[in-house]
Formats: structure tokens, C-alpha cells, sequence
């Protein structure tokens, strides 16, 4: 299955729930905030931008951290805060929130969920790879991990995104809240800290009012791709990694899925 870079708007209740994977994102409540303010955000799990709440839980995740113009800090919290994020905003800039999970697995039980999943995240080859491999197609597990990005702006928002040592990230390659979004919003996804070429992308785009859409999109060589984008709207945009595994024991997974995120507004 091949997409072009941008492809047309696909209106969220035409896709199929059997087609839809489990996203996690961070969710700020407000992405621009006041010299003054508080960095609000929930951790969210769930599907077409829509999901439920994860508190903070040390044991959950790996790294959990906050750059604003350019300082690194560990996000502060009690174990089962919810919103998992509420610190007072620092100095002004732009502020990127962190986030990977520990590891987590999945026991498939049944073929066409993990069918539906491939082909939805477009995999074209690990069906037949499956099958090479002599795996079965009921009882295997596969690992799973999140990599979660979030881009707020402090007062004046100024400052840009950049790598932060994820396994696999989205960086921004503009600043939504500073530069000129007329021609979309530059992004390149990377992998083991290097571009990935080919790779789908999956937007979501929620207006102030009314249904989130989804589009899909293609990195280019360098990895890199322009998502389009609208003032006044928030955005999920979510990248995949579906690698195979080498089991040691019965029940090691045989398939492991590293999962990318990035949310951000673009301002009215």
C-alpha cells in the first residue's frame, strides 16, 4: 500500500474501528501559555485523538522530561497525579514535553487483529514475513513501547524542536506558534537517531468545534515530510516502527513496535 505525501481528508467515522490502532500522545490543555502560567497536559491513550487519562507512575514510563529554551528537567510528580503534567511554566519560549514508556507486550489471539494492524499502518511485507518465519497466527506477542512529543509555547513561544535521544521521534522542523504555517508544518521522523525514508504518517486534526479528520502522509528520502495544517486547530501526528524479534524462550515476543508521537497547535 503506497500514499502519496498528502492525501485527501478522510473523515473520521468512515474509518473502520477494526482498523484503528491505540495512540498514546500527551495532551496539553492549553499549548500556549503566559509568562505566568502552568504547563498543564493529560497522558492519553486511545483512538482518532479521543482517549483515556494515564496517571503519573514512575513504573510506567522511562523517561518523562520538559526542554524550555533549551534547559532539560525532569517532570516533577506523585504517583497517581492526574494531569501527569502540572508545573509552573519557566522562562519564555518554546517547551518540548518528553515521554517514553516502558516496555509493555500484547498477546495476539486472534489473526485479523494483528492483519488489520498492518495493514493500517501499512507494513505491506511483515504478513508475508510472518509466514516465512514459520510464526503462528494466533498466540504470539508482540512488545510495544511509546515515544510521546508535545510542543507548548511559553509567552512568546520563541525557540525550535530538535532531536532529544528517542529511540524513534518526530521533530518539528518549524515553530508553529512563531513561524509562518501558511505552507504547513515541516516534520522529519526519525529512527536509532536517523531520518526514515518511506514512512507513514498519520495526522489527526481537531478543530475547535466538530469531528476530527484524519490524513495520511509519506516521509521522503531524508525522512521528511510537510504536514498541512490550519490556525486554530490542535494536532496528533503518529509514526510506527514495526521491527521482528528472535524469541528465546517460548513466549517471547516476535515482533516489537516502537510508536512515535507529536502534538501541537498551530494559533488562530
Amino acid at each position: 500500500m503506497k500514499f502519496s505525501n498528502i492525501l485527501s481528508v478522510v473523515a473520521l467515522a468512515s474509518l473502520p474501528v477494526s482498523l484503528s490502532a491505540h495512540e498514546f500522545w500527551i495532551d496539553p490543555v492549553d499549548y500556549t501559555v503566559a509568562s505566568d502560567g502552568t504547563l498543564v497536559a493529560a497522558l492519553r491513550v486511545g483512538e482518532n485523538f479521543a482517549g483515556a487519562e494515564q496517571p503519573y507512575l514512575e513504573r510506567s514510563f522511562e523517561r518523562f522530561d520538559m526542554r524550555c529554551a533549551g534547559d532539560l528537567d525532569a517532570v516533577p510528580g506523585r504517583a497517581g497525579d492526574r494531569p501527569a503534567l502540572n508545573v509552573a511554566a519557566p522562562q519564555d519560549g518554546l517547551c518540548v514535553i518528553i515521554h517514553q514508556t516502558t516496555d509493555y507486550t500484547l498477546t495476539y489471539d486472534e489473526w485479523q487483529k494483528f492483519v488489520n494492524f498492518v495493514e493500517h499502518k501499512d507494513f505491506d511485507r511483515v504478513l508475508a514475513d510472518h509466514a516465512a518465519r514459520g510464526l503462528p497466527e494466533t498466540g504470539f506477542v508482540e512488545l510495544y513501547s511509546r515515544y510521546a512529543k508535545s510542543l507548548i509555547a511559553v509567552g512568546d513561544g520563541a525557540g525550535k524542536d530538535a532531536k532529544v535521544g528517542l529511540l524513534t521521534e518526530i521533530v518539528a522542523e518549524a515553530n508553529p506558534y512563531t513561524d509562518n504555517m501558511a505552507g504547513g508544518l515541516p516534520i522529519r521522523v526519525l529512527y536509532n537517531g536517523a531520518p526514515r525514508a518511506d514512512a507513514q504518517v498519520e495526522l489527526f486534526a481537531r478543530p475547535p468545534s466538530g469531528k476530527v479528520t484524519v490524513t495520511l502522509h509519506r516521509t521522503d528520502a531524508n525522512g521528511r515530510v510537510t504536514l498541512p495544517v490550519q490556525p486554530g486547530y490542535a494536532y496528533l501526528a503518529d509514526a510506527v516502527v514495526l521491527r521482528p524479534l528472535e524469541p528465546r524462550a517460548e513466549n517471547d515476543p516476535v515482533w516489537e513496535s516502537l510508536w512515535a508521537s507529536l502534538t501541537f497547535a498551530v494559533p488562530e
